[in-house]
């Protein structure tokens, strides 16, 4: 992504839960790319700017994504269900959330294979179109509400929680998935 003049930097690995949302701002860029490409051209082959752009969506969601899914799952969401007082209600929105992940994996496989068959054919059959359409919207829907649960419940209630000591070993963890 680019450098905007002025924005507020990337949190670093001594703020893994601001890490976690400045990665949610990146889904939701990669996700619009997928979704506005699919829409803007869907009926002739790809120009290699749409091409460069899919690719390096694809690309974000098969490193970035899968290894924001196990900072979510391994580092964050494992340790929250070790906290009795998080209560019962707490436990299912964390098993929701993981949910929202296997479901995000399978638009996202979806969505890979279309692409592939899109960029190597130079065309959809309509069918194809009306699915890479359908799942990319459905992918944004999933995100957007899940994103949204993590930012308003789950990321404060880990602040309130997870003790200075913990989040510094989370950070470690974060930054040995990126080594």
């Amino acid at each position: 992504m680019s450098v905007q003049i002025g924005a507020k930097p990337d949190s670093g690995f001594d703020d893994p839960l601001g890490m976690l949302e400045d990665c949610h701002r990146r889904i939701q860029h990669f996700l619009g790319i997928l979704h506005l490409v699919a829409a803007r051209a869907p009926d002739r082959a790809l120009d290699p700017e749409e091409v460069s752009a899919v690719k390096a969506a694809v690309q974000y969601f098969h490193t970035g994504g899968e290894r924001h899914n196990a900072d979510e799952e391994q580092s964050i969401f494992s340790r929250l269900r070790s906290f009795p007082a998080a209560g019962a209600e707490f436990l299912v929105l964390l098993a929701r959330l993981e949910q929202d992940h296997a479901r995000s994996a399978e638009l996202h496989e979806a969505i890979d294979w279309l692409y592939t068959d899109w960029i190597v054919k130079g065309e959809l059959e309509p069918s194809q179109r009306e699915r890479l359409l359908s799942n990319t919207a459905a992918l944004q829907d999933l995100y957007k509400k899940h994103i949204a649960l993590e930012e308003t419940a789950i990321f404060p209630r880990a602040a309130e929680l997870l003790n200075a000591e913990t989040i510094a070993v989370i950070g470690r963890e974060f930054s040995a998935r990126r080594a």
